[in-house]
């Protein structure tokens, strides 16, 4: 379910469409001296601020469908080191080595790990800040590192199961980074495009919410603050968020 404050960006944007339908209305009576302020100007900032919307919902939606495919990368990664120990137990491994790896799994088996969860609803927006679970996902992909670097020092682990064996595992871990490394790039890019959007419509001087205040202000000027004109557009609201 999308936000309030994502709702309240679509909504000005919305609301300022109604403002250039009342303008385009007044035909060439509404005629300000500011550029920023013409019609042609006003259409080109809706359309502008209607893409980078959009641009926000399309990375957002990737952020959260790389948020997912980690999700599934890291399932079944405790159940998994848990049985590395124990193929490595069937070894001729030294005590140390088997203490070595067990230490591994207790750290992958610990409260930092990031706690499962169910997928990321596509709405859902992503956050505005990095997390600590992406801090937790970077030392699972640590640690099971650090248990495959035992069991290859291990010449006598030669498991027949191909989930266990040690290209397996590689190719495994090389995935773990992979799905970590693409949440980290996707939350970059739905927070570049946050700032882009934001930008659009919320900058002091060029904005789509001070330009429609000040259209509003021009409105009352053409027409009088009891004007029926200035009562069409003083309705419609425009705020802030920033978000």
């Amino acid at each position: 379910m999308a936000s309030t404050s994502e709702t309240g960006h679509a909504k000005n944007v919305a609301n300022f469409q109604d403002l250039i339908a009342f303008v385009t209305s007044y035909g060439t009576i509404y005629n300000p001296s500011k550029n920023a302020l013409k019609l042609a100007q006003l259409t080109s900032l809706q359309t502008a601020a209607q893409t980078k919307i959009a641009d926000v919902v399309a990375k957002n939606t990737t952020f959260n469908n790389a948020v997912n495919d980690r999700m599934t990368a890291f399932g079944g990664l405790k159940s998994l080191s848990t049985r590395l120990v124990n193929a490595l137990e069937s070894t001729d491994a030294a005590k140390e080595k088997i203490n070595d790896a067990k230490n591994f799994n207790r750290k992958l088996q610990g409260k930092s790990a990031a706690p499962a969860a169910p997928p990321t609803d596509p709405n859902t927006p992503a956050p505005t800040s990095i997390s600590t679970s992406q801090q937790s996902y970077d030392q699972q992909i640590q640690h099971f590192a650090g248990l495959i670097s035992v069991l290859q020092s291990e010449a006598s682990y030669t498991p027949n199961e191909n989930d266990l064996k040690i290209a397996t595992l590689s190719a495994k871990q090389a995935d773990l980074v992979a799905k970590n490394n693409a949440v980290s790039t996707a939350y970059t890019n739905v927070s570049n495009s946050r700032i882009a959007r934001n930008k659009t419509l919320y900058d002091p001087t060029t904005g789509l919410v001070d330009t429609a205040l000040e259209v509003k202000s021009y409105i009352k000027s053409i027409f009088g603050a009891s004007s029926p004109e200035y009562k069409q557009v003083s309705k419609i609201q425009f705020k802030n968020i920033k978000k």
